[in-house]
């Protein structure tokens, strides 16, 4: 597999080159040196550096981010790579997720995933916000209740998946609220609830690649790797230009040993991000 300078990476990461510096020298890379004493970074040290660039711009502090690599590193099973799990940040916590379980890389301590109750129809806004609202306040079309949804996720998740189902149920074509319902489904551990709305907004909205992708991200977190990879060609062939899903087909591809392929489209996820 080819590997990639320093300025390589500062290109495809948007980082400058110190940036990339300070993170190779942090612990959880093992890059290796050309004869000039450079870096020469492997495909598995992209995807550890794009995921700590994706926790940096989700606010997670530097520290934290070292500590949590540099903890996963040591924590990974013997033969797995790290382009087969997933890394993410519920506020300022990381979390790492594979088909298996999710745990705290900082402290190796095992996460529970709960799934989300089925309750009442939410009201137009959170109950902590407001009092109760009478039932001719509640939306009475589709996209209001999406409004509505989208409004309560960063609040207010449960409520939000819950606005999504009445929207849903007042339209059940509407693929915007299938994919964005589906999102929270598999942030809270409901994987195979998540496939199944993301299916449905494949079919409503076949044109729209978001929802491919992710079901790709669903199907990876199950281990059914095929699967994924045709819901991320799915989601070229809805549009070509998608760099994210050109990055996905490239890491799995490696990961299965499909190195051909794996170059072809990490090619042109750098043609797409330069």
């Amino acid at each position: 597999m080819e590997s990639f300078t320093t300025r390589d990476v500062a290109r495809l990461l948007g980082w400058s080159e110190t940036q990339v510096r300070v993170q190779a020298r942090a612990g959880f890379l093992t890059p290796q040196r050309d004869p000039q004493n450079r870096y020469r970074f492997s495909f598995q040290d992209l995807v550890l550096l794009r995921t700590a660039r994706q926790l940096v711009q989700a606010q997670v502090p530097p520290g934290r981010i070292r500590r949590a690599l540099c903890g996963l590193a040591r924590q990974l099973p013997s033969g797995r790579a790290l382009s087969e799990i997933r890394i993410i940040a519920d506020g300022e916590a990381i979390l790492v997720r594979d088909e298996d379980c999710a745990w705290d890389p900082v402290s190796g301590q095992l996460q529970i995933d709960f799934a989300l109750p089925e309750l009442p129809p939410p009201r137009p806004r959170s109950a902590r916000a407001l009092p109760q609202q009478a039932h001719s306040d509640l939306p009475q079309e589709a996209w209001d209740w999406f409004d509505l949804a989208v409004e309560l996720e960063t609040t207010d998740p449960a409520e939000a998946s819950r606005a999504y189902l009445q929207a849903l149920a007042h339209d059940p074509e509407l693929a915007d609220a299938h994919v964005n319902l589906g999102r929270l489904l598999q942030l809270a551990g409901q994987i195979e609830e998540a496939i199944e709305h993301y299916r449905l907004s494949i079919r409503a909205a076949s044109n729209d690649p978001t929802a491919a992708f992710n079901l790709g991200t669903a199907l990876e977190e199950l281990g059914r790797w095929n699967d994924a990879l045709a819901a991320y060609r799915q989601a070229i062939e809805a549009d070509g230009q998608f760099a994210d899903a050109h990055f996905n087909l490239a890491r799995l591809y490696e990961q299965l040993g499909r190195r051909a392929e794996a170059i072809r489209h990490l090619r042109t996820y750098k043609r797409l991000v330069e």
